[in-house]
């Protein structure tokens, strides 16, 4: 009985805190498409992307970064090749005529061992950059040709040092790949709504921009170089840290970068294990007591459908139970849904709900007990 007890207390909770981010996410201001197609640019920007063993993906992401709509002479692009160990720096290295700055870590980094390899490509490509805006996407990101304009534009318009932007995750008609892209929409519009609401800080590394001398003052990455993960929220919560109320979510379709899942559920449960296990360094006490908020409610669940196996009741709760959560949630879900063009999936919603709340659990403990394998190097 104190079991159910706790899962409804946790439930009303959870409740409150999900109409909290949909009245977020539905007040979020749009920035105004008029104003990125009416923009003349005058600030030098950088593009960064760091790239590790990226031999499939890594030509049609330079290709949308070539196509972009920014005037040539303002815009940069350092691509740092993070030890690949594939012909990713070969095939960079083919578009250098084109601009593009290819950056070699083997060549410029004596430093070993290296902890955050992501971090330190980062930073090296920072270091020589000409523009005074920093804009970072991964190496299987590609983005639209008003991305760049559309982020410039918004730093131009607003005093945010910081700056976060959506993330779409393409998806194939697979079980893994729309339960990938399901979620990740999902966290997208938690990111978005708790960001602009200002209640904590969320992002994600494929689609940021900071200022380079905010960064400077910040000291980059040092003191959180120790975590192979991070490039993106622990950074954030620095430069929040040093700059109060400076940091802002651009919610705009052009900003949006699009992105690949995980091909496998291995590869799938590792990413969010590496996720994961940044959450014990945040300073934010929000995101913390949010991030634990969600995890026993999942818990909750978990053992509730666990302990059916012994006595039948409890399965009747988990189900009753599971079925509150999902109703708690449709309406925040069906919003960012439409938003990122993805309503046609939401009838699976409830289907995916107990893979949801089993990789949560075991990403969550797995993160901060165990250790995973990204990019061909395992980290504890």
């Amino acid at each position: 009985m104190t079991v159910f007890l706790i899962t409804a207390v946790l439930l009303a909770g959870y409740c409150g805190l999900i109409l909290y981010y949909y009245n977020a996410w539905r007040n979020i201001p749009v920035f105004d498409d008029e104003k990125i197609t009416g923009f003349i640019p005058s600030e030098k920007v950088t593009v960064i992307v760091p790239a590790r063993n990226e031999e499939p993906v890594i030509e049609k992401c330079i290709q949308s970064l070539l196509a972009q709509s920014y005037p040539k002479h303002l815009m940069e692009i350092i691509v740092a090749d993070d030890h690949s160990a594939d012909n990713t720096a070969a095939i960079v290295s083919a578009y250098q005529s084109q601009g593009i700055t290819l950056l070699v870590l083997a060549e410029t980094v004596q430093q070993h061992p290296i902890k955050a390899h992501k971090k330190k490509a980062i930073e090296e490509a920072v270091r020589p950059a000409s523009g005074t805006l920093i804009i970072t996407t991964d190496a299987d990101c590609t983005a639209g040709t008003d991305w760049v304009k559309a982020i410039a534009a918004f730093h131009a318009e607003n005093d945010a040092v910081f700056i976060a932007a959506p993330v779409k995750m393409v998806y194939t008609p697979t079980f893994l790949s729309i339960f990938q892209a399901m979620d990740f929409a999902i966290l997208q519009g938690i990111t978005a709504a708790s960001v602009s609401a200002k209640f904590h800080n969320m992002c994600n590394g494929a689609n940021l921009a900071y200022e380079k001398k905010a960064f400077e003052a910040v000291n980059g990455f040092t003191g959180i170089d120790d975590i192979a993960s991070g490039d993106d929220m622990l950074l954030m919560h620095k430069m929040n840290l040093q700059f109060p109320g400076k940091v802002a979510f651009l919610h705009s379709p052009k900003a949006v970068v699009k992105t690949l899942p995980a091909k496998t559920w291995g590869d799938f449960f590792q990413q969010r294990i590496r996720w994961a296990s940044k959450a014990g360094r945040y300073r934010d006490i929000k995101i913390t007591l949010v991030l634990c908020w969600v995890y026993l409610v999942n818990l909750a669940l978990l053992i509730l459908l666990a302990g059916s196996i012994w006595d039948s009741r409890w399965l009747l709760f988990f189900v009753i139970a599971l079925f509150y959560k999902t109703i708690i949630e449709w309406g925040f879900v069906k919003s960012v849904l439409r938003y990122f063009d993805m309503l046609r999936l939401l009838p699976l919603f409830p289907l995916f709900q107990p893979f949801h709340i089993l990789y949560t659990v075991l990403a969550g403990f797995l993160g901060s007990f165990g250790k995973y394998t990204w990019k061909g190097r395992n980290v504890k």
